[in-house]
């Protein structure tokens, strides 16, 4: 077998018995890493610290492993302004995120007919939050909807770093905020000793 030492450093070529003397020598484990090389290589270390750290890796890559996410936000052609800013509102939460947002114009009745309304209101949602996103999906009709996809500038993982970030400052701040309007203890001021009362004076009788 090829054998590494614990450092990384290349032993060579050794038998199975000296690897294993060797392994005793040091007080530490024979680990087979590579069973397909030939010949198949072998390492020196302490298999349980291994075990612990790679799946402290694995735990870390997962946290911070970016999942796709489409989010939905539904509209009307004759959407009122304040909710139009509303929906706007969330798209624009949604992209901050690093999320994905499928815009859907919902059609009614007579307004099938109107297509170009539903057009021009993704036209313009997507000028709106131009700096934070982009149309992925041109806008299509799809039976009574129509349908549009916006992708966010920012990648997943950026956008959770971001935040992460941001609730650290935001978490220094408060305690920063919180030391400054402590009150400050003041030091116990000692009360002076009452005088002693002066003894009577006899006056002697003539």
């Amino acid at each position: 077998m090829r054998l590494v030492g614990p450092s990384g450093e290349q032993v060579g070529i050794v038998p199975l018995a000296k690897a294993l003397e060797l392994a005793q020598e040091y007080d530490l484990d024979l680990v087979e890493v590579a069973a397909n090389a030939r010949p198949p290589v072998c390492k020196l270390m302490d298999y349980g610290k291994f075990k612990y750290e790679s799946a402290m890796k694995a735990r870390e890559a997962r946290k911070n492993q970016a999942h796709t996410v489409i989010k939905e936000m539904k509209l009307r052609p004759k959407i009122d302004p304040h909710d139009y800013d509303t929906k706007k509102g969330h798209v624009v939460r949604f992209l901050k995120q690093g999320d994905k947002v499928k815009i859907t114009i919902m059609f009614r009745g007579r307004e099938q007919s109107r297509p170009e309304l539903g057009f021009r209101l993704l036209q313009r949602l997507a000028s709106d939050v131009e700096e934070l996103g982009f149309i992925e999906s041109n806008p299509k009709q799809d039976g009574r909807n129509m349908i549009m996809v916006l992708g966010p500038h920012k990648k997943k993982t950026e956008a959770m770093a971001e935040a992460r970030e941001a609730q650290a400052a935001r978490k220094a701040e408060r305690q920063g905020v919180a030391s400054e309007e402590a009150p400050v203890a003041e030091a116990p001021v000692a009360e002076a000793p009452a005088a002693e009362a002066e003894a009577p004076v006899e006056t002697p009788e003539a």
